[in-house]
C-alpha cells in the first residue's frame, strides 16, 4: 500500500492570538481533500507548516514522505502550490517565468503549457505586474499544474475571482483531479468550490480539526428534519441531534447522525415529520462548526 502523501500528526503551533491546537490530517494518493473554515481558521498556518514555510511548535510532519520541515527541498520536488499571498516578479513576463520553472523542473510539461496559456487567455510576453488579479492567480496556476505534480497544494486560489476566472480555474482542476495518482489538498471557505472537485473533507476552526472523513459520508449522514409537534410536547435530544429549533408548533431538527430508524424515534415521542432534507455541505459545515463551538463553550 502506497504511503500518505501528506500525514501530520499532534501538530501545534501558538502565536500571541492564535493557536493550532493538535492538527491531525492524512492524505492518501488519489484523493483530493477540500480543507474547509471561516476566515483565520488556521488553514493558512496548517500549509504553511507542511510546506515548510515555517516550523511547528510540536507534533510530526511528513510530505511524500519527507519529514517537514527539514526535508522540505527533497519533498517539494513533486509538490505544486499555490497561495493567493504569492507574488511573480512583476518586471518578468510570464514567459521568463515559464522558462524559469521548466529550467528547474525535470517534469515540466511543456505542451500542457501552452494548452493552458490558450485555456486561461493568458499571454507569454506580459509583464507580470500588468495582469489583474484573476489572470495572476491564472498564471500561478499554470506554472503549479504544467509540472505535473504528484501532490498539488492550493490555498484560497479562489479567493477575490471573478466568476469567469473562478469556473476556467475550477474546469482546469476538475481534468486534474480525473487523474487517480495525483493528490490535491484545495483550502478555501467557499464550500460550493470544495463540494465540486474534493472526494474528502477536512473541517477546520479556531484552529482545531473538528472534523475530517469522506465527502460523501458527510452528505449522507447529515439530515434536516421538519415536524409538527403537539402543543406541550418537548422533542428529546436523541444521540448525533446537534440542533433542535422550534417556532410554535414547528420544529427543525438537524442530525449528524442520520438513520433510517430516526424518524419513528421522533414520531414515537409525539412528533409528526413533515419532510426529511439533505443538506449542503454550507450548511453542514456552519452546523458542525456552532455544534463545536457550542460543546467547547458548555
Amino acid at each position: 500500500m502506497s504511503a500518505p502523501l501528506i500525514e501530520l500528526e499532534g501538530v501545534e503551533k501558538s502565536y500571541p492570538y492564535f493557536r493550532l491546537e493538535g492538527v491531525r490530517l492524512r492524505l492518501e494518493p488519489g484523493q483530493v481533500m477540500g480543507f474547509i473554515g471561516p476566515n483565520g481558521a488556521g488553514k493558512s498556518t496548517t500549509i504553511r507548516i507542511l510546506m515548510g514555510l515555517i516550523a511547528q511548535d510540536r507534533g510530526e510532519v511528513r510530505v511524500m514522505g519527507c519529514a517537514m520541515p527539514r526535508e522540505q527541498a527533497v519533498a517539494k520536488r513533486d509538490i505544486g502550490f499555490v497561495s493567493e499571498e504569492m507574488r511573480l516578479y512583476g518586471m518578468a513576463s510570464l514567459d521568463w517565468h515559464m522558462r524559469f520553472v521548466a529550467s528547474v523542473v525535470p517534469s515540466w510539461d511543456s505542451a500542457y503549457a501552452e494548452l493552458l496559456l490558450k485555456r486561461f487567455d493568458l499571454h507569454r510576453d506580459q509583464r507580470t505586474k500588468t495582469l489583474s488579479h484573476g489572470q495572476r492567480m491564472k498564471a500561478m496556476m499554470l506554472l503549479a499544474l504544467a509540472r505535473r505534480p504528484r501532490l498539488l497544494v492550493l490555498d484560497e486560489p479562489m479567493t477575490g475571482l471573478d466568476p469567469v476566472a473562478r469556473q476556467e480555474l475550477l474546469s482546469e482542476l476538475m481534468q486534474v483531479v480525473s487523474d487517480e495518482q495525483r493528490s490535491v489538498l484545495f483550502s478555501s471557505h467557499h464550500t460550493q468550490d470544495v463540494e465540486l472537485i474534493s472526494d474528502q473533507i477536512a473541517f477546520i476552526d479556531r484552529g482545531r480539526i473538528i472534523e475530517s472523513t469522506d465527502k460523501e459520508v458527510f452528505l449522507d449522514r447529515w439530515r434536516r428534519m421538519h415536524a409538527e409537534v403537539p402543543s406541550g410536547k418537548s422533542l428529546p435530544w436523541l444521540p448525533g441531534v446537534v440542533d433542535v429549533t422550534s417556532s410554535g408548533r414547528v420544529a427543525v431538527i438537524t442530525t449528524k447522525a442520520f438513520t433510517n430508524d430516526l424518524p419513528a424515534f421522533y414520531e414515537q415521542a409525539g412528533a409528526t415529520i413533515r419532510e426529511i432534507q439533505h443538506m449542503t455541505l454550507e450548511e453542514i459545515f456552519v452546523a458542525e462548526v456552532m455544534s463545536s463551538r457550542k460543546e467547547n463553550h458548555a
